[in-house]
């Protein structure tokens, strides 16, 4: 779907049609969309295609009649496993409009079309792409504290018991961090690129922006670092739990096992078809009986889980807090 914007004053404001600092917005794009950008303004089909890949990853491309930035936004979408996640978002600059072409529906662009960033401007096309990269690092942010509320509920339940639904939801946030690890770094990168290279010309009252998006980027990557190996170190702990589980579980299961071959083979032996002591005993059976009883309980208790009490260790004067006087010491 196609949408004009254009900003006059302070007002952002829908159009009817583009023009000269009108905003072409791109998104859900449809065949009939591809079809429009590629005859009425001249964007190479393969670039197109590029914009649609969910795998495409963020870089510069510069054409004749315009300038292509393919960044990585942030994304949420309840309806999949993986709420969170990125997908491409193209800005295509031209000489007189700006072109956003994104395949599905992105907050950054939505924040952008609502009148929620401040100074926005779509005619000046390096504070819009400022704005528009602004605007992801602070959803980046908020989507990685969400994903970090997410661990700490996820980790409280697996406190009481350790379930595969907690281990998969795990597993989907570690995903996401991956995700957004990887395109924070790519989109810091084309960022440093349009810094350094002049591809679009940032004015002088714009280096203090464009140093806090750097900086907010910055921030961003540390912060989905740091979740990834706290939530690495969280899912190989209880890994570990559930695999000492497993083993306690074998132990007892053998220990019962082991208890139960006395029993049977004192009732193996008596059940051979030949001639056996005390077989003409009319009580006979319930020695056997108790037999099989107290061989299986001494087997039992025999090999218990025999835990010897932590000795105490001799601890000295500075150890058990005591001072001595200095001729002592």
């Amino acid at each position: 779907m196609i949408r004009y914007w254009k900003k006059d004053g302070a007002t952002l404001s829908a159009v009817d049609g583009p023009g000269k600092g009108v905003w072409i917005d791109v998104r859900e794009a449809s065949r009939d969309d591809l079809v429009v950008l590629e005859k009425e303004y001249g964007v190479l089909p393969e670039h197109l295609q590029d914009l649609l890949d969910v795998d495409e990853r963020s870089r510069i491309e510069k054409e004749d009649d315009y300038t292509m930035v393919i960044l990585r936004l942030p994304m949420y979408d309840p309806r999949f496993e993986v709420e969170y996640f990125t997908a491409p978002v193209g800005i295509i600059m031209f000489k007189d409009r700006v072109v956003t072409v994104c395949a599905t529906d992105c907050e950054a662009l939505q924040d952008l079309s609502s009148g929620k960033v401040r100074d926005f401007s779509t005619a000046n096309k390096s504070a819009f792409i400022l704005r528009l990269m602004g605007r992801a690092a602070i959803l980046y942010l908020r989507y990685l504290k969400d994903l970090n509320r997410r661990t700490a509920l996820v980790e409280r339940e697996l406190q009481r018991s350790v379930k595969n639904n907690e281990l998969v939801q795990l597993l989907a946030i570690s995903n996401s961090l991956v995700f957004f690890t990887t395109s924070l770094r790519s989109d810091e990168l084309v960022l440093e690129k349009l810094a350094k290279s002049g591809v679009v010309r940032f004015k002088e009252d714009e280096s203090e922006l464009l140093e806090d998006v750097a900086t907010d980027f910055r921030q961003a990557i540390e912060m989905a670092n740091i979740y990834s190996d706290i939530l690495s170190g969280m899912m190989d702990a209880y890994a570990s739990v559930i695999s000492n589980n497993l083993n306690m579980v074998m132990k007892r299961l053998t220990i019962v096992s082991i208890a139960f071959m006395v029993p049977t083979l004192i009732a193996s032996l008596f059940g051979m078809n030949v001639s056996l002591p005390f077989m003409h005993e009319p009580r006979v059976f319930w020695w056997i009986l108790g037999a099989c009883l107290t061989a299986g309980t001494a087997a039992a208790l025999f090999l218990r889980d025999r835990r010897r009490k932590p000795r105490k260790a001799l601890l000295g004067p500075a150890a058990s807090g005591l001072v001595l006087p200095r001729d002592q010491a």
